[in-house]
């Protein structure tokens, strides 16, 4: 039997939509996931794949991922689970959560001799599954080169950025313009909608001019077909809205769009589309809702 090599096993804390994910990358470049999640048949059908479980993975593993839907989320679980920390492991959080915590839990883990990296994803969990995200890192350079064959399993570009904290900060821009490109582009169907114009039409010649944006080429076609199956859901969007908003104020500037936007992302969720695909946006714009 053939001996596993440590550094191959890696740590999955967390199996939403972005976990599962990440972890199927994983399995697909070699790698051995040691899973864990609240919810343990979430596993299931990776463990089939491949990974492995363990109510301990921080016990099992060097380095590990940490991929949960909120700060919050993270300062309830990581916890509990830090009585395995040792010196010399690596903790890659790519929560889009709080540039605060980020700055903490490193804090935290440097005082054991372990590194700590924010390391949050732009892409819905399909383009990580494609292996077409874009990785932002925040942290020590010793322990970003240490990742350096992980990287390209999480994603097709990758930036360190600075410090631990710029990625979760970087993290809140990116999103800020990706969800405006969204609701932008959903408002501009409505508009064509209205005005009685083919949709399919209308999309084409929207990629085709200075309008263009990467959000029509991944949810125009779901906009127009009503078609909100989940890639990213629209409840997490706003979210990671609601803060970036938080941390405007925090630093004393005022977000109007961002504001805007938070409301049609609220009339949606009320709407009932909060656990559908974040292109579920247009229905708080069409004239009658479906």
């Amino acid at each position: 039997m053939t001996k596993q090599n440590p550094s191959q096993k890696i740590g999955v804390i967390g199996l939403g939509l972005m976990g599962t994910a990440i972890t199927e990358r994983l399995i697909e470049n070699g790698f051995v996931p040691v899973v864990w999640n609240r919810t343990r048949a979430k596993a299931d059908a990776l463990i089939d794949a491949g990974a492995q479980w363990s109510d301990r993975p921080l016990a099992e593993c060097q380095r590990v991922i940490i991929s949960l839907f909120s700060s919050d989320v993270v300062r309830e679980v990581l916890p509990p689970m830090l009585v395995d920390l040792r010196s010399g492991q690596t903790l890659i959080d790519t929560t889009t959560g709080d540039p605060r915590d980020s700055i903490h839990w490193e804090q935290r883990l440097t005082f054991s001799g372990a590194f700590y990296l924010d390391a949050p994803i732009s892409g819905s969990s399909q383009q990580t599954r494609e292996g077409q995200a874009t990785v932002m890192v925040g942290g020590q350079q010793r322990a970003f080169e240490d990742c350096n064959d992980l990287w390209p399993v999480l994603g097709a570009q990758v930036f360190h950025v600075g410090r631990c904290g710029s990625a979760a900060k970087m993290k809140l821009v990116s999103n800020l313009v990706l969800g405006l490109n969204r609701a932008a582009l959903a408002e501009g169907l409505a508009f064509a909608d209205a005005l009685h114009i083919d949709l399919h039409t209308a999309l084409a010649v929207l990629r085709g001019s200075a309008a263009y944006s990467r959000q029509m080429d991944t949810k125009g076609t779901k906009m127009i077909d009503g078609d909100f199956a989940v890639h990213a859901k629209l409840t997490q969007h706003l979210k990671d809205v609601n803060l970036i908003l938080q941390t405007a104020e925090q630093e004393g500037l005022v977000l109007p769009i961002s504001e805007a936007h938070r409301q049609l992302l609220q009339q949606a969720e009320a709407l009932g589309y909060g656990q559908q695909d974040n292109s579920a946006i247009i229905q708080a714009l069409r004239r009658s809702p479906a």
